[in-house]
């Protein structure tokens, strides 16, 4: 696991997180979003930069990432190997 990013933003009604990037990140990667207790994991199955879909983001980007459970500003964001 290494950590990618981190939250600065959390969007409630549209279940969406504001991920600025320091690594890759795509489509069907699995992440784990930790801030405290909160812990959850999932896939990555939406991921859109400036209102547009894309397939992946590199480091300093800014990506919206539609999560499974509620999160908050500054959650640690890591990239899952296999397996994990």
């Amino acid at each position: 696991m290494k950590p990618i990013g981190k939250v600065t933003h959390y969007y409630g009604k549209l279940g969406v997180a504001i991920i600025k990037l320091q690594d890759e990140l795509k489509l069907g990667d699995r992440i784990r979003i930790e801030k405290g207790e909160r812990v959850f994991d999932q896939e990555v199955a939406s991921l859109h930069k400036n209102y547009q879909p894309i397939e992946r983001a590199g480091a300093g980007d800014e990506v919206g990432v539609k999560v499974a459970e509620k999160t908050q500003e500054g959650a640690i964001v890591v990239l899952l190997g296999e397996g994990e």
